[in-house]
């Protein structure tokens, strides 16, 4: 694997960008939603005393600060691991020893859905045109914009212990900081659970609601474990 500080693709169409889409942003947001709750749910089963509360903000904010680190440097190696899948596809076709094998290559690499619709006739003109790229000389390559978009999932994870957290930092009443706590991590499940139903053509609002319903259930469940 080699790194490059150019944005512009390696030797093969194959490299292309590899972004956060709602799904990834979504994921990243509720996964820190969740972790930092299971510090705020300490809060009201049995941390007391004058430093709980800042306890329980370092506990999660140091948390997530972990899990944002890993699931950033997790990006960068499924990025590159999914893009040398793509180039050893390329690879693989060109050295395969006749056309029907490498039509049955590239109908193997397709998702299901594509793969029952698209022919043998269509999936030969693209091995033909990939026939034509020059044979790629080198791994995948790490590109500077990969190390941008791993420090987005970084920080989508950091930043959504804040909602969770900030009230107890800004009001003295725990009761009252543990409500709204909970009231804007609701707020943010049903956002996110509405932006994938919009992002799936499903029922945003039902989407949003069944968001909130398994945040509810994961978090019982996390705590209930000692998560």
């Amino acid at each position: 694997m080699s790194f490059s500080t150019s944005s512009m693709p390696s030797q093969t169409p194959v490299t292309e960008e590899d972004g956060l889409d709602v799904i990834d942003r979504v994921s990243e947001m509720c996964f820190g939603l969740f972790m930092a709750l299971t510090f705020v749910g300490a809060v009201s089963t049995g941390l007391s005393g004058p430093d709980a509360v800042r306890t329980m903000l370092r506990a999660a904010l140091g948390c997530n600060l972990a899990w944002g680190l890993a699931d950033a440097l997790m990006h960068v190696v499924n990025t590159v691991a999914e893009r040398g899948s793509r180039l050893s596809l390329v690879l693989a076709v060109q050295r395969s020893p006749d056309s029907a094998g490498g039509v049955r290559l590239i109908r193997n690499a397709m998702p299901p859905l594509m793969n029952s619709i698209l022919t043998d006739a269509e999936l030969e003109s693209l091995r033909a045109r990939l026939m034509q790229l020059p044979s790629p000389s080198e791994g995948p390559r790490l590109h500077l914009r990969d190390l941008l978009w791993a420090a987005r999932v970084f920080f989508i994870v950091v930043l959504s212990t804040f909602p969770v957290v900030l009230p107890f930092v800004l009001l003295s009443d725990v009761s009252k900081a543990l409500l709204i706590s909970r009231a804007l991590t609701l707020a943010m499940l049903f956002a996110g659970g509405f932006a994938l139903g919009r992002h799936a053509g499903l029922n945003a609002w039902l989407a949003g609601l069944g968001m909130v319903m398994l945040g509810v259930f994961l978090t019982i469940a996390i705590i209930a474990l000692g998560g």
